[in-house]
């Protein structure tokens, strides 16, 4: 076993002897994890099987964070642990995992991988194992124990397995070390683990600005040379990599961190190009960012519809602007080119209609907003999209966009009785309708006098 391994992985410093961490030298504090993956964790030991907290989870408890998801890796196929849980069931084909529930609490629990290439992938039934010509794994539910395991894991840092029977860290790849020295480093060769698995640059990306960590050299080079690869994922899943960027607390850092590898453009082409040509377009996405940070730091709710509505606003403007000119009236014009840009960036991401659907209403109030006529003010703020629509339009305001002052004035209407919303509206569309002038009277149009 050690010797394939050995012959598998071309850095071999990255599979080191285990080491053991007692409960002395380490941070984590079962109080600090998921009873539910406790619960886990202990009947998987109580049937005969190993089982370990892994992962993030122990990642972030180490750091002194405080983990939602607690992942367990077990001995156990997914089989023999639905047996064991009643409350479980069997997901995905490429990498299969049981989810065990615990009312709306879900414990992610993986059988031990073994690693396998395209040499013994032949051998291997279909069902278990297949790899595409460029090398990525289409299925990979080929199982082996804890070291194989440890060695089939993305990054050192989250190849750390704790266990309960005496409270200690078992690490095999100087996870620990990395942790303290705050480097993301991938296990095995990084330009073989990324084409198995594309997705692991922008996991190594997030992982950086999340942590707040560097990528260490090894790990970072290949990323220029095989980002193309990410045109092999499903753009379902791209969706869902970009929800952990978006809308984990750390988006501007993320923001950043695809800027600076050039992997935007794989999650949205639009959004890349016009961060690339317009200044005011890497503002406005940044504003959006940090302030998505600072409500997700406060507990306040936040959508994907608000985030992508924000990256594809410029190229919204610029397709508006262009329909305009050949002749489309302004509303309509918005319309369509919100039809447009939605079509091509869902080939990138596949967001799902309900949110589509919300990006056209923020796009459509914005027209709404900005030129309320009638009874519009007081349905306006009715309006389902209306909050997202406004805070959008301050954000346009902050940013350098004249609209005269309408965010400020949907302030001062919000905040306003129902009296004063009435004279609000009425001195607003007084003020915006064209003012009449009377036209002179020609000498000979006037009346002739009366004798």
């Amino acid at each position: 076993m050690l010797k394939k391994l050995y012959g598998y992985f071309s850095n071999k410093k990255s599979l080191a002897q285990l080491q053991v961490i007692p409960r002395e030298d380490h941070n984590i504090s079962r109080r600090n994890i998921s009873h539910s993956a406790l619960k886990v964790i202990q009947r998987l030991n109580q049937s005969g099987y190993e089982s370990y907290l892994v992962g993030g989870g122990v990642r972030d408890l180490q750091l002194g964070g405080r983990p939602k998801d607690f992942d367990v890796a077990t001995s156990a196929t997914p089989e023999q642990v639905k047996q064991i849980f009643r409350n479980s069931r069997i997901i995905g084909r490429r990498f299969k995992i049981v989810h065990v529930r615990f009312g709306r609490e879900i414990i992610e629990v993986t059988t031990f991988r073994a690693h396998h290439d395209a040499n013994t992938d032949k051998d291997q039934p279909s069902s278990d194992s297949a790899r595409s010509d460029s090398g990525m794994l289409l299925r990979d539910n080929v199982y082996g124990d804890i070291v194989s395991d440890a060695c089939r894991r993305d990054f050192t840092i989250n190849a750390l397995y704790y266990t309960t029977n005496n409270f200690c860290i078992h690490d095999y790849t100087n996870g620990m070390d990395d942790l303290q020295q705050q480097k993301i480093r991938m296990i095995g060769n990084p330009a073989e683990r990324y084409k198995e698995d594309p997705v692991r640059m922008l996991r190594a990306i997030r992982f950086a600005a999340k942590l707040n960590f560097s990528i260490e050299p090894a790990t970072e080079k290949p990323i220029a040379q095989l980002r193309s690869l990410l045109t092999n994922i499903p753009s379902a899943r791209l969706f869902d990599e970009s929800l952990k960027m978006f809308m984990g607390g750390y988006s501007l850092a993320c923001l950043q961190q695809l800027d600076k590898y050039k992997l935007l453009e794989f999650l949205s082409p639009p959004a890349a190009t016009a961060m690339v040509n317009q200044a005011s377009a890497r503002s406005f996405f940044e504003r959006t960012m940090r302030n998505t940070d600072k409500r997700l730091a406060n507990d306040l709710r936040v959508t994907p519809a608000y985030i992508y509505a924000a990256l594809l606003w410029p190229a919204v403007c610029a397709e508006e602007s262009h329909l305009i000119t050949k002749g489309e009236h302004p509303a309509r014009a918005l319309q369509l080119a919100a039809q447009h840009v939605i079509g091509k960036q869902v080939k990138h991401t596949a967001i799902p209609k309900r949110f589509t659907q919300s990006m056209r209403e923020i796009w459509e109030l914005q027209f709404r907003l900005l030129n309320p006529r009638g009874q519009q003010f007081f349905t306006l703020v009715e309006h389902p999209r209306f909050r997202a629509a406004y805070d959008f339009l301050l954000m346009r305001e902050e940013n350098g966009e004249n609209l005269n002052n309408m965010g400020v004035w949907w302030t001062n209407f919000q905040s306003a009785n129902e009296e004063e919303r009435q004279v609000m509206a009425t001195n607003f569309t007084t003020k915006s309708k064209p003012q009449k002038t009377k036209r002179r009277r020609s000498n000979h149009q006037k009346s002739p006098a009366k004798n």
